[in-house]
C-alpha cells in the first residue's frame, strides 16, 4: 500500500515536471525525463513482481536495490517539485516565479540523490564505535569496569556470499579491550542459509568471557513462505547449530549465564524475540531467569526494546539492572540525532534510564541493513559498555 501510494504520487511529481520542462525552447529534456520515467516504472514493477518471501536470498538483495534505486530518484524529484511549488506561489498574484527558491530546490534534490547513495555504498559499510558508561547498583567489586561488547542486527544476508564487510567487523571487535562480546538478534534477513557464508568468519570472534547471542524477529523464518511446516522447523534447527557449534558463539533460548569472578558472579539473561505486535512472541523472562526479583546483578539480553519500554521499566518485580537491545537500526536514518524511528520507539538509539535510575536500557541501532541496503546517518554501530558501580569514584 506504501510502494502503491508513493507510485502514485510520483506519478503526479513526473507530470509536473513534464509540464515545466516543455515550456524550455528545446523538447529533448521532457523527451529524456518520458523515457527515463518509464524505464523507472518498468524496473519497479520487476521489482513488486519478484517472489521476495518464497525465492532466495538473491532475488531479496533483487528487489532491495530496485526499491531503492527507484527511491534514490524519486524522494530527489518531490523534494524538488516541493520546493518549486513554493516558487510558483507568487505566479498566483500575477508575480514573477520566485527563481532562486526554484535552484535551492535543484540543489536540494542534488543533495538527497548523493546522499543517499553515499548511505548505500559507503556509509553502511563505515562503522562507528561508542563507548558507555553504566552505573549499577550493587556491583559486585570485580566486576568494576567490566568491559562488554554489543553488536546487533548484522543481517548478513544482505552482503550475500561476500564476507568483506563481516571480517572487518569481526576484526574491530577482537581488537577491542573487553571481557565479553554480545550480539542482540537479527543475524539473518529471512532465512539460516544467509549465514553459511559468514559462519566461518564470524566463529573468529574472540573475547575471555566468550560470545553470548539472542535470535531476532528475522531469525525464526516468519519471513519467507516455506513448503511444510518441517521446513521452517529445519531452519531454525540450522541457525541454533551454526551459532553453538560452527560459530562457538553461546546462543540463549531463555536461559541465563552466569559470569564468575572469584567469588563474585552477574546473570547474563537471554530472552528469545519479545516485542510489539505485529512481531511473533517467542521469549519468556520467567522461563530465562524464574526469581527476577532477587539480589544478583542481572544483564538483559532482549532484542525489541519495546520489552523493556513495556515490562521492565518501572517495574518493581523485577530487579535488571540493565537491558541490552538492539532491532530499530534508527531506521537507517539520522541527522543530527534526530530519526523518523522516534515517531515508532520512544527508545530507538542509545542510552536509557526508567523514573528512579533503577533499570537501564541500551539500544544499539545495528550493523547491517534491511529493506533498504543503505544508512543515511544511522552509521552501523559497536557498543562498548563499561559496568562501574554506582556513586563509586
Amino acid at each position: 500500500m506504501i510502494l502503491g501510494i508513493f507510485t502514485i504520487l510520483s506519478i503526479g511529481v513526473d507530470w509536473y515536471i513534464l509540464s515545466r520542462l516543455k515550456k524550455l525552447p528545446s523538447r529533448l529534456p521532457s523527451r529524456i525525463h518520458i523515457i527515463v520515467s518509464v524505464l523507472m516504472y518498468l524496473l519497479v514493477i520487476v521489482g513488486v513482481a519478484l517472489p521476495r518471501r518464497s525465492g532466495g536470498n538473491g532475488t531479496l538483495l533483487c528487489v532491495m536495490w530496485i526499491l531503492y534505486a527507484f527511491c534514490t530518484v524519486y524522494v530527489p524529484k518531490i523534494i524538488f517539485v516541493l520546493i518549486d511549488l513554493l516558487a510558483s506561489i507568487p505566479c498566483i498574484l500575477h508575480r514573477r516565479r520566485i527563481k532562486w527558491l526554484s535552484a535551492i530546490g535543484v540543489v536540494a534534490a542534488v543533495v538527497t540523490f548523493v546522499s543517499m547513495w553515499w548511505g548505500a555504498l559507503v556509509n553502511r559499510y563505515d562503522v562507528d564505535i561508542r563507548e558507555v558508561t553504566v552505573e549499577i547498583p550493587g556491583l559486585p567489586k570485580a566486576f568494576d569496569g567490566y568491559r562488554i561488547v554489543q553488536f546487533s542486527d548484522f543481517h548478513v544476508g544482505t552482503y550475500g556470499n561476500d564476507t568483506a564487510y563481516v571480517a572487518k567487523v569481526v576484526d574491530c571487535i577482537n581488537g577491542l579491550d573487553k571481557d565479553l562480546v554480545v550480539f542482540t538478534g537479527d543475524i539473518v534477513n529471512a532465512r539460516t542459509s544467509e549465514l553459511l557464508p559468514h559462519a566461518s568468519t564470524l566463529s573468529r570472534l574472540k573475547a575471555p568471557d566468550g560470545v553470548l547471542s539472542i535470535l531476532g524477529n528475522h531469525d525464526y523464518g516468519d519471513y519467507s513462505v516455506w513448503p511444510q511446516l518441517s521446513a521452517k522447523e529445519e531452519n531454525i534447527r540450522q541457525m541454533h547449530d551454526l551459532q553453538r557449534e560452527k560459530m562457538n558463539w553461546r546462543l540463549l533460548l531463555n536461559e541465563t549465564a552466569m559470569i564468575h569472578r572469584g567469588n563474585d558472579s552477574i546473570a547474563i539473561i537471554g530472552v528469545e524475540n519479545i516485542g510489539d505486535p505485529p512481531f511473533h512472541i517467542y521469549g519468556s523472562l520467567s522461563k530465562a531467569y524464574p526469581v527476577t526479583g532477587d539480589s544478583v546483578v542481572k544483564i538483559l539480553l532482549t532484542h525489541n526494546p519495546a520489552h523493556w519500554v513495556d515490562s521492565i521499566a518501572d517495574s518493581s518485580d523485577h530487579n535488571i539492572a540493565l537491558s541490552l537491545s538492539g532491532h530499530t537500526h534508527a531506521m537507517q536514518m539520522e541527522v543530527a540525532g534526530w530519526s523518523p524511528a522516534a515517531f515508532r520507539y520512544p527508545t530507538w538509539g542509545g542510552l536509557y534510564s526508567d523514573k528512579d535510575g533503577s533499570h537501564k536500557l541500551y539500544v544499539n541501532i545495528g550493523m547491517g541493513t534491511v529493506g533498504i541496503p543503505a544508512r543515511i546517518g544511522a552509521t552501523p554501530e559497536i557498543t562498548i559498555i563499561t559496568l562501574k558501580a554506582q556513586n563509586q569514584k
